[in-house]
């Protein structure tokens, strides 16, 4: 059958008929719709080389030796030194920033742990001075972040200091809990300079119990804290950063039109934490330590910072004086050093002296030694990972603090509670 073709109400039968039709009664319509293909067409034309060469870059495979330097022979021998840093930055692909770190560290071979994610890098890793050097030379040269030396903290030690090398991909480069979409660390509080930060903290004991609108707030862990802090610090008793997001929510009133200076251990906490604190529009000015307790005790080592500094690693802590502001949990004699739990699987730190020890007390608490003798005696049997105890049953998980004239007095006390 033949085709026809129906138009205003009439039927041609001819193409060149309907041609004729369309060319003297929708002449207009006709440009008009020419017009807008054409721009369309021009559009796709014109966005085509960008889409292209952006799938050409996502399908393409990144050659990751060339971020890798020409090493030679790296010795596992000689002095050695543990680095600790983080990098704030847009990373499109975490994972192959991960295979880079990985190829990196197995060819220096460093040991430690570090933290990939699409907002950055966060990592700890420990090797001879040769090969942290070059780590250092490949972090600061890399496109994506442009580090500078001055982001790296670094104190004696090496790949002892680690039990192996763990590298992976995550949410957040320090587990706060949080998305980083909704408490981006663009929001954190103002960077101060160790000698900024020194001379608040020193204008803050000079007003003494008198200075009620500053808070000088730790953001660490309670067992970090407990062998050396600031003085006159408030020191959360909390066990993970992951707590800290509740602890200010249940402490807001604590924090209402105040002055924080805020630190940590390297300064990476201090970034989400200052942003998180900011986020609840209470503050008067929020402060954070610039490199973290770290880079204070390398210009500071006699300065209000006492005892010592916890670390991540198997050396537990390092020290730049001679204070100890702990004691032994089981007979309350000066003492600083951690050890890990005798009880199989229990994972909690425990700071008993070498006399407690030698009598037995090499647990984190009388539950968890009573527990550990029993199954010594027992039969084997199937163990749980991280098992509760005292420690951590009989903790609150979020406290409520006292306001801020009691701070110094209770701290002072809870230093005997473990």
């Amino acid at each position: 059958s033949r085709s026809s073709w129906c138009c205003c109400g009439q039927t041609f039968k001819e193409h060149s008929a309907i041609h004729k039709h369309v060319a003297r009664t929708h002449d207009t319509e006709i440009q008009q719709l020419t017009q807008a293909t054409y721009k369309c067409l021009l559009n796709q034309l014109e966005e085509e080389p960008e889409a292209q060469q952006l799938n050409e870059r996502k399908s393409r495979p990144v050659d990751i030796c060339v971020w890798i330097p020409e090493t030679g022979h790296t010795s596992e021998d000689g002095p050695g030194t543990v680095l600790l840093y983080y990098h704030y930055c847009q990373l499109e692909d975490p994972h192959v920033i991960c295979a880079w770190q990985k190829a990196l560290c197995e060819k220096l071979h460093l040991t430690g742990k570090v933290r990939v994610a699409t907002e950055g890098i966060n990592g700890t890793v420990g090797g001879t001075n040769m090969a942290t050097n070059l780590y250092i030379e490949a972090m600061c040269s890399h496109p994506l972040f442009k580090m500078d030396k001055e982001d790296f903290k670094t104190s004696d030690g090496g790949a002892e200091c680690f039990t192996d090398l763990r590298i992976g991909v995550y949410k957040e480069i320090v587990p706060m809990g949080v998305d980083p979409d909704v408490i981006s660390y663009q929001l954190a509080g103002v960077h101060l300079e160790p000698e900024e930060f020194h001379k608040e903290v020193e204008a803050l004991l000079a007003e003494g119990d008198s200075c009620s609108d500053t808070i000088l707030l730790d953001c660490r862990n309670f067992y970090e804290s407990k062998i050396g802090q600031f003085t006159r610090c408030l020191a959360p008793d909390i066990r993970k950063f992951s707590y800290f997001p509740d602890y200010v929510d249940q402490n807001l009133e604590l924090f209402k039109d105040k002055k924080v200076l805020m630190y940590c251990t390297g300064g990476i906490r201090c970034e989400r934490g200052s942003a998180y604190l900011r986020s609840k529009d209470v503050c008067k000015e929020v402060y954070q330590l610039k490199g973290g307790i770290h880079k204070y005790l390398e210009q500071y080592p006699e300065g209000f910072y006492r005892g010592k500094l916890f670390v991540f690693d198997e050396r537990y802590a390092i020290s730049s004086n001679s204070d100890v502001i702990s004691d032994c949990r089981y007979c309350s004699c000066p003492w600083d050093k951690y050890e890990l739990c005798s009880t199989q699987f229990c994972c909690q730190l425990v700071l008993s002296c070498p006399s407690c020890r030698q009598n037995g007390h090499t647990a984190c608490c009388p539950t968890c030694q009573t527990k550990g003798q029993a199954k010594s005696e027992a039969s084997p049997a199937v163990l749980h990972h991280k098992e509760e105890c005292e420690c951590t049953c009989g903790r609150p998980r979020i406290p409520q603090d006292m306001p801020f004239i009691c701070f110094k007095h209770k701290f002072t006390d809870s230093l005997k509670f473990e």
